[in-house]
């Protein structure tokens, strides 16, 4: 078994440290800055993307684009290293037109959109011209279980008419954002599996309020996670993706690549913390001895090492099995990393803040949004709950029950 990675990936990646380290980490004081003034920093962000598609740096994340579709073609075990050295800011990604929730409306219209759908609509996402979310979850429902959701798409002779509720739904708020991918019922009697379709509803369409830009504990994403109402929003009947009754299957298909995609960051964005936890540990000294000559702290440390390793080969393994067998078959592989990585994640960021004290809680670090961020990933793409409950159904389904198999285990007292 080989844990290297290849001379083409090893070079991507010192190419794109390099791009982090020149053009992306001076800009993070601004980011912020702007940010915190209420406006998204769309002008210095163009120009990085212009400079990032010129060097070859775009689209890494699509294993089977077209010839003629901007981008490098990688695997997902080739894109994993560079997702996390994006991680380790966290708009790095859209940078190099690698960010959620575009990559995975971007591989949602690659499998199924019509030729119409591809020219309007994932063109300019590829371009980088435009943004997209995609809005399946609702306040009013469970919406971890997707047979859930409420909102209405009823046919009207060559239209479809939406109504409905959504909500934290990421990207609306971003001044590029021309498209939503929604999800809703287009038949309430068919069965559970079946009632759900997704429908293409361009941002300006009449009927579609963003009621506000909801904080996530508190913390406000200037590219939003919003609350979203359709009122009556008519759009033709062309702009159904895939086929009535497919959205249940579309979304379990966009749902695998985005976890993976998330996970990949945030092992990125764990190392910056360990990093950062152990520059720290060796600054500051407390009654006379280096914070990490406290036994507490150089424990956090080798903890904190054994989880990123950990967490990073199974992330690693579900990357090479969806390269092999579609991520249908690994998504027991999928589930396990989503419901382990947001935990190690956050668990790493919670020992650095404790390291730095005070400034751990400020914004002088990243570690304060990336916690946060780690806290939300456990309800993104689906609670930590499902996940488990979905990986112990495969495993009680793989090893059927019979009754003593597993007795020559056992000690057991003999009997006369």
């Amino acid at each position: 078994m080989d844990f290297g990675y290849s001379p083409k990936v090893e070079a991507l990646c010192e190419q794109l440290r390099a791009f982090m380290d020149k053009h992306i980490v001076p800009r993070i004081r601004q980011w912020h800055d702007e940010v915190n003034q209420g406006q998204y920093p769309v002008s210095f962000m163009e120009s990085l993307k212009e400079q990032a598609r010129a060097e070859g740096l775009w689209n890494l994340f699509l294993p089977h684009l077209r010839d003629d579709e901007p981008g490098t073609r990688l695997t997902n075990l080739e894109y994993a290293p560079l997702a996390e050295i994006m991680g380790r800011v966290s708009w790095a990604s859209e940078v190099f037109n690698c960010n959620a929730p575009d990559t995975g409306n971007m591989e949602l219209l690659h499998m199924f959109a019509t030729p119409a759908q591809r020219d309007q609509w994932l063109t300019p996402l590829l371009d980088g011209r435009i943004r997209s979310a995609f809005a399946m979850t609702e306040p009013e429902v469970a919406s971890s279980d997707a047979t859930n959701i409420t909102t209405s798409i009823r046919r009207d002779g060559d239209d479809y008419v939406i109504n409905g509720h959504k909500w934290f739904i990421t990207n609306a708020a971003h001044p590029h954002c021309k498209l939503f991918i929604v999800m809703g019922k287009t038949d309430q009697q068919a069965p559970a599996h079946r009632q759900q379709s997704m429908i293409l509803v361009p941002r300006d369409t009449a009927g579609v309020e963003i009621v506000r830009n909801i904080t996530v504990v508190n913390h406000v994403a200037p590219e939003g996670h919003c609350e979203i109402v359709f009122r009556d929003v008519r759009v033709p009947a062309a702009n159904l993706l895939g086929e009535e009754g497919s959205g249940f299957a579309l979304a379990q298909a966009r749902l695998g690549p985005g976890r993976i995609h998330h996970c990949m960051r945030s092992i990125g964005a764990a190392e910056l913390a360990l990093e950062l936890m152990v520059e720290r540990a060796q600054s500051r000294t407390t009654f006379g001895k280096a914070l990490h000559e406290h036994g507490a702290v150089g424990e956090w440390i080798a903890k904190s090492r054994i989880e990123i390793e950990q967490a990073r080969l199974l992330v690693l393994k579900a990357a090479w099995m969806i390269d092999r067998v579609g991520a249908k078959e690994a998504r027991k592989e999928i589930s396990m990393i989503k419901a382990l990585v947001p935990t190690v994640y956050a668990n790493v960021c919670e020992r650095a803040m404790q390291v730095f004290g005070a400034m751990g809680l400020s914004p002088d670090t990243p570690l304060a949004d990336n916690w946060t961020w780690a806290r939300a990933l456990r309800f993104a793409d689906g609670p930590d709950e499902v996940h488990l409950q979905g990986i112990a159904r495969m495993e009680i389904k793989a090893r059927p029950y019979v009754a003593g198999a597993t007795n020559a285990y056992l000690i057991m007292p003999a009997r006369d």
